[in-house]
C-alpha cells in the first residue's frame, strides 16, 4: 500500500480550506488530490466523468447537496470509495446517520497534518478511522471473528433484536419506549444489558453491531 499513490477527493464549499488541505495532502508524497468540489453535485459529476478517487474528504454542511445526502448516493453507486466526513459536530444521532450512510471515519476541520495522514492510511488499511472514546469501540466490533459474531447474534432475544431495529432509527430512547409499549426504565435496562452483552459503550456501538449483523431498521 505504501508504494501506491492514494487518490483523494475534497468536497467543501470553503475554497480556502480546500486549498489548504490540498496543499498539505499533495506534500505527503503518497497521496494526491485528484478532485476539488464545492458541493455534492459538483463532486458526483466529476466522479461520473471518470476520475474515481480512493478516499473522499467530505464536508457535512454544503449547499445544493450536503455531505449526508452525498454519502448516501455514493454508497449506492460507488461503494468502494472510502468516505471521511469533515465536521465539527460529533453527536451520537448525527454519527449514527452518517455511519448508516457509509461514512468510514470522522475528522474535525481543525486537524493537524499528522492526524490527517493517520486517517488516510487507516481508512486505506482497515476501512475505518475513529479518533475518540465516542467511536473508538467501533474498531473492535469489526475485528470480531465470524464464529463470535454468529454466537452473539444467537444470544439475542426477540425483544433485544426488535430494540436494536428501533435503535437504528432517529427516535430517542423515550420514543422507542412508546413504540415498544414499554416504560423508559425498561428501555434503559434493555439498553444497558445490551451494552454488556455486545461489549459496546454507546448507541453508536449498538447501531454498528446491527449493521454488521444484518439487523435492519424499521
Amino acid at each position: 500500500m505504501d508504494s501506491k499513490v492514494i487518490k483523494i477527493a475534497l468536497a467543501d464549499d470553503h475554497v480556502l480550506l480546500r486549498t489548504a488541505l490540498s496543499a498539505v495532502i499533495n506534500k505527503t508524497g503518497n497521496s494526491f488530490v485528484v478532485i476539488e468540489a464545492s458541493n455534492g453535485n459538483d463532486l458526483i459529476a466529476k466522479i461520473e466523468a471518470g476520475n474515481v478517487p480512493d478516499i473522499i474528504l467530505l464536508d457535512l454542511n454544503m449547499p445544493e447537496l450536503d455531505g449526508y445526502e452525498t454519502a448516501k448516493l455514493l454508497q449506492v453507486n460507488y461503494p468502494n470509495i472510502h468516505i471521511i466526513m469533515l465536521t465539527m459536530y460529533d453527536t451520537e444521532p448525527m454519527m449514527i446517520r452518517l455511519l448508516q450512510a457509509g461514512v468510514k471515519g470522522f475528522l474535525r476541520k481543525d486537524i493537524d497534518i499528522n492526524e490527517l495522514q493517520a486517517a488516510i492510511h487507516s481508512v486505506m488499511k482497515t476501512g475505518f478511522y475513529f479518533t475518540n472514546n465516542t467511536t473508538g469501540r467501533l474498531v473492535s466490533l469489526f475485528s470480531k471473528s465470524q464464529e463470535h459474531s454468529m454466537l452473539m447474534k444467537s444470544m439475542l432475544s426477540e425483544m433485544e433484536t426488535r430494540f436494536l431495529r428501533w435503535v437504528c432509527t432517529d427516535l430517542t430512547y423515550k420514543e422507542i419506549a412508546k413504540e415498544m409499549h414499554l416504560n423508559v426504565r425498561a428501555i434503559d435496562n434493555l439498553r444497558d444489558n445490551l451494552f454488556g452483552k455486545l461489549e459496546v459503550k454507546n448507541r453508536v456501538g449498538l447501531v454498528m453491531y446491527s449493521i454488521r449483523h444484518g439487523i435492519k431498521t424499521f
